[in-house]
Formats: C-alpha cells, structure tokens, sequence
C-alpha cells in the first residue's frame, strides 16, 4: 500500500507523513526533496507552480512510490497533489493501491505555522494561491480528511483507522 499525505504547505504533510510511515514500517518519502531545483526557485521568490512545473516532480514522487510497492514495502509520501489531475497521476503508479490523507486545515492556523518554519524555502506569500489551487478532494474514493487542529498522534491514529477500514 502507497499512503499521500497531502494538503496545502503548512498543514504538516512532512511530519505526518513521518510518523505514518514508521506506524506501517515502510519507507518515507518527502515530496519536496524531489523538486527541481527551478520549482525550488520559483517558490522561494514567491512564484506560484504552474502545472507543467509540478508533473515531472509528481513523475518523480509517482516513481519513488512504484519502486518501493514493487519491492514489498508500503510507502508513505508527502505530497500537496493540490489537484484530482495531480492525485490521478500519483493512483497511476499503483492502481489500487494508493491511498490519501488529506490534511484540512484553517487559513489562520496554516499561515501562523508557514511563518514560524525555520528554513523552509515556501514563503507564508504562497498559502492563498495554493488554497485557491486546491480541489479538495473529501469524499473521493481512496481519500481520509482529517482537521489539521488535532495533535499529531490523534491524526496519525485516525488515519490509521481509516486506512485500514477503506483496505479490508
């Protein structure tokens, strides 16, 4: 099983996502490690991605996850997939078996916690263009929506739950 943490910058995909992989004993992959350095660019001067930039970087995630599927292991990736193109062509990469967590959360509360991350090339400028961007997706089929309000581990554990649910 493949598990994308996704949501808007700020929303703790990365930390999540950590913590979801070692609950599963698989392998983490952090999306933004595999962004080109032109995405890093762009983002860094408080330029918004356009499609054709996010694809090969999805292409990418997409890969990483097939590898570790193709090898036994269950993966977890962090990953915006801001939209159902972007989540489509990440349930490409193993049909079936890709599963989201969709971390909602609150504007003000996702903009206090851009502003306070130390070293993080996504600047607090981006977060409106990223929530315009985002086509929520509560209610596709694969999808667990969980408030980023709650504590780590209560998220963890309900994603968890529902993971487990949507897979037997």
């Amino acid at each position: 099983m493949a598990v994308v943490v996704m949501g808007v910058s700020g929303c703790g995909k990365s930390s999540i996502g950590e913590m979801l992989a070692g609950k599963l004993d698989g392998a983490f992959i952090e999306g933004d490690a595999l962004h080109p350095a032109e995405n890093i660019a762009k983002m860094s001067a408080g330029t918004p991605l356009t499609d054709a930039d996010r694809f090969p970087w999805l292409d990418r995630i997409a890969a990483q996850m097939s590898a570790r599927l193709e090898g036994g292991q269950p993966v977890v990736a962090s990953c915006s997939a801001l939209k159902k193109i972007y989540r489509d062509r990440l349930r490409a990469a193993a049909p079936g078996h890709v599963r989201f967590v969709f971390l909602k959360g609150d504007q003000a509360l996702l903009h206090a916690r851009m502003s306070t991350r130390p070293g993080h090339f996504m600047p607090a400028s981006l977060l409106t263009s990223q929530l315009a961007t985002l086509e929520d997706p509560s209610g596709e089929e694969g999808v667990v929506t969980i408030d980023i309000a709650l504590a780590p581990e209560e998220i963890v554990a309900r994603a968890l739950d529902e993971i487990r649910q949507s897979a037997a």
